[in-house]
């Protein structure tokens, strides 16, 4: 697949690091309105040591921060006035449903739409997929911050 953002640019866009930096690319994106990233899950990941040895899994809760990192790559540009780097922070998450185990090897799309905001306030609708299957879903709420 071919990107939009690759890793470098996506960490011109947020704050996020290594090893907390959690999606490696943008595939699409419409200000606005939708984006679509995309994260190489391998077992070099440094939360697989504890979560679960012997039968890794990538937690739940890492797999909803990857969705919510490419959620803030969607706010940074349909908002390019707003200060590349400043922090956007959850606010809520409702409707959660975890379908299916993320594992290593995984190749998960997150995909996010019904982009809406009011004021500092965002809220999207997020999927996480893999081979085509749900794997996660969620309404994300966040916020600019400072």
């Amino acid at each position: 697949m071919t990107s939009l953002f690759d890793v470098r640019q996506i960490m011109e866009i947020i704050p996020h690091r290594y090893p907390f930096l959690l999606v490696d690319k943008i595939l699409e994106l419409v200000p606005g309105e939708y984006v679509k990233g995309l994260k190489n899950v391998t077992i070099n990941e440094p939360f697989f040591q504890g979560h679960f040895p012997g039968e890794p899994i990538m937690p739940g809760v890492l797999v909803l921060e990857a969705m919510a990192q490419t959620a803030a790559v969607l706010a940074f540009e349909t908002h390019p006035e707003r200060e590349r780097g400043e922090p956007i922070y959850f606010l809520g998450i409702d409707k959660v449903r975890f379908r299916k185990p993320v594992l290593p090897g995984d190749q998960i799309i997150f995909e996010l739409t019904d982009y809406k905001q009011k004021r500092n306030i965002m809220k999207m609708k997020g999927t996480a997929t893999i081979d085509g299957e749900l794997a996660v879903e969620a309404e994300l709420m966040a916020g600019w911050g400072k």
